[in-house]
């Protein structure tokens, strides 16, 4: 390029600046879009995602782009970077070389198309019409199928997918470990179902004012560390986190007036999101680096704050107190012990976000088995409904009555985000492998949670996650966390351990 690598270096740090503050735009673009836009504005508004999306993948696989990653993966050049810059190079030529393989104009194409779908998702979930939202779907598929082959795949079509969500993740490992924890868990799952100890849960199931849910949901973010200078709590149809920067990091919920559980452990689990999001090294700010590693060690830290932390008998010796003087006449006779059991009863259910932490990864699994079908070629978007119903009854025991509370309850698909799911279980198994290790380095962890000191906690994980950002693979954080590379060992112990002191078996 004719100039010293300093000057090219810099030239290509402002490029992708530029690109980060595009990203940044359509991501409050999406927030507003599920969080209150007038719906007669998303049509055009769909529009404007798709021309903004086009020209940051345009920059993506620009001339431009191309010279300065030559440039800059020079032998000689590369040596003398940085390791944040030799990263952002690297992830810069992973992206390109990927997307140099789609045409700009189908790519916009899919842009308008998931923006759209996911709209009337929102619309036709409440009434289960499959019919009108299928026509979209079978269109997100089939992109997602051409691309597959533009990009190329090893193993099986589904790893391609796989690893934009976790980098490395194939179908044979996930096969592996989600093999290895269905062989534990249902035998497990059929204990409890066989317990005479069931917790009771009727007192949950009562009105519960959704100002004062918000009330607690506010001041269970503040003891967790969520900034609230640097971040808001909103409402939307499902809860979602996004991280603009860490000085904005946007976290939604959704509020339910006769469950006073389903908003709260939403919030913990989205908190968990912007943690990480919120706490990312200032050094990695206006660069891709700048968000969480994976979504499989994005998910650790929810289901980690969520449930290892968030449905713990120490949080709810906390804050137990709090809630009961919201709720007196819901709660005022319920003690603790009582709560923290109701809280955790496993129980087959239909929806996903409302499972219980065991029972959950089985709804993960699902999923994953229908989307590598789908890629594989065995089943089409029309045999869907009668797949997942077929699924539910053979794993849960549970058959959905209409496909609101069956295919259609996620918004993933909607939005083209296939390959993600198996990320959540992942999160499950990478969450209790870190909090094995933090009990080894901090003996007093439960009794933190038991005198609200949340701070040191989060703390210990921002050394080791959170600041990084993408600076690391997932395959290194866990190693570098606990020493030793993902096992789903972890996972079972806890809940063993867990579940066998609530069941008393």
């Amino acid at each position: 390029m004719g100039q010293s690598y300093e000057d090219t270096l810099s030239a290509f740090r402002a490029y992708v600046k530029k690109m980060k503050s595009y990203e940044e735009a359509l991501g409050v673009m999406y927030w507003d879009l599920r969080t209150g836009a007038p719906r007669k504005g998303v049509a055009a508004r769909s529009e404007v995602i798709g021309e903004l999306s086009s020209e940051l993948f345009k920059m993506s696989v620009s001339e431009q782009m191309g010279e300065f990653l030559e440039a800059l993966r020079a032998p000689e050049t590369f040596e003398q970077l940085s390791d944040v810059d030799r990263k952002i190079v690297t992830e810069c030529k992973k992206d390109y070389d990927r997307s140099k393989k789609i045409p700009p104009d189908r790519y916009k194409e899919y842009v308008v198309l998931t923006s759209q779908a996911e709209s009337v998702w929102e619309e036709t979930k409440p009434t289960s019409d499959y019919a009108t939202f299928s026509p979209y779907l079978e269109k997100i598929v089939a992109f997602n199928r051409e691309f597959i082959q533009l990009w190329g795949y090893e193993g099986h079509p589904y790893n391609t997918l796989l690893d934009m969500y976790e980098p490395g993740m194939t179908v044979a490992k996930l096969d592996e470990v989600f093999g290895e924890l269905r062989r534990k868990l249902v035998p497990l799952v059929s204990a409890i179902q066989s317990s005479p100890n069931k917790p009771h849960r009727s007192f949950l199931q009562q009105h519960f004012d959704i100002s004062l849910q918000k009330e607690f949901s506010l001041y269970i973010l503040n003891e967790m560390g969520y900034d609230f200078d640097s971040g808001r709590l909103d409402e939307s149809a499902h809860p979602f986190a996004t991280g603009l920067n860490p000085g904005d990091v946007r976290i939604t919920t959704r509020y339910l007036q006769n469950d006073v559980t389903s908003a709260l452990f939403g919030t913990v689990h989205e908190g968990g999101h912007a943690l990480y999001e919120q706490n990312i090294s200032p050094e990695l700010i206006g660069t891709p680096l700048c968000t969480g590693t994976s979504m499989g060690i994005h998910e650790s830290q929810s289901r980690f704050w969520e449930n290892m932390i968030g449905r713990s008998l120490a949080f709810w010796k906390r804050y137990y107190p709090k809630l009961q003087s919201l709720y007196p006449e819901n709660l005022s006779k319920v003690p603790v012990e009582l709560f923290y059991r109701g809280i955790n009863e496993v129980k087959p259910s239909l929806i996903r976000i409302e499972a219980d932490e065991l029972t959950y990864n089985l709804h993960i699994m699902i999923r994953y088995e229908l989307e590598k079908e789908l890629f594989s070629g065995t089943i089409e978007v029309k045999d869907l409904p009668a797949a997942w119903n077929a699924k539910y009854r053979d794993y849960l025991g549970v058959e959905p009555e209409n496909d609101g509370e069956g295919v259609m309850q996620d918004v993933h698909w909607s939005g083209g985000a296939f390959g993600y799911f198996p990320s959540y279980s992942l999160g499950n198994m990478y969450a209790a492998q870190i909090r094995a290790t933090l009990l080894k380095q901090m003996p007093d962890f439960a009794a933190n949670i038991e005198q609200g000191k949340l701070q040191p906690i989060k703390e210990w994980l921002t050394e080791r996650i959170y600041r990084h950002g993408k600076l690391l693979t997932p395959a290194e954080i866990i190693e570098s966390v606990s020493g030793e590379p993902l096992n789903p060992a972890y996972l079972v112990e806890y809940f063993e351990e867990k579940y066998k002191d609530i069941y008393k078996l």
